[in-house]
């Protein structure tokens, strides 16, 4: 997909769509067969980063993971697809949506594992951060994200908030 779009153009949850594949291996999983849940971790930052660079044009770090909880199981063997896609933008920062799909390969049966929901800030060229291009949703189910992802980032900050005051009136 051609990436034409001017960095101060809003863009859409379509453009910054992502999706790794990978095949899960022994050296995945603990003794069990059971893929680690910290390698899972790993793969859905992956794919949330790749979509907050697409979506921003810039180098991408992350600020934050929301809860993250597994529904199901991931064996060795199993085909392990992540799904991301900007949700909110702020100024500087992106929230990104990714869903974890397994699949067993040889079967085609194939699970929801989990969805996460983390968050990125884009830096310039000096490691400063930088503005990001507005999120312009297609969709009902996209605009109806797009406001949960701002009272997700309203619910962040308000908790950074508390902790600060917290930690300021410890000291």
């Amino acid at each position: 997909m051609a990436k034409t779009t001017k960095p101060s153009e809003a863009r859409t949850p379509a453009y910054s769509r992502t999706t790794l594949s990978v095949l899960m291996g022994p050296q995945d999983a603990n003794i069990l067969g059971n893929v680690h849940g910290g390698h899972i971790m790993k793969l859905v930052d992956e794919a949330g980063a790749l979509a907050c660079m697409r979506h921003s044009g810039q180098r991408v770090v992350t600020i934050a993971v929301d809860q993250m909880s597994f529904k199901h199981p991931i064996r060795i063997g199993d085909l392990l697809t992540l799904t991301s896609e900007v949700s909110y933008v702020g100024r500087t920062s992106m929230e990104v949506e990714v869903s974890v799909e397994a699949e067993n390969p040889t079967t085609g049966e194939s699970w929801h594992t989990n969805t996460a929901y983390l968050v990125y800030v884009a830096l310039d060229e000096n490691g400063k951060p930088i503005g990001v291009p507005p999120l312009e949703p297609e969709t009902e189910r996209q605009r109806r994200r797009m406001a949960q992802g701002e009272a997700r980032q309203a619910y962040r900050l308000s908790q950074a908030r508390q902790k600060a005051a917290l930690d300021q009136a410890a000291e």
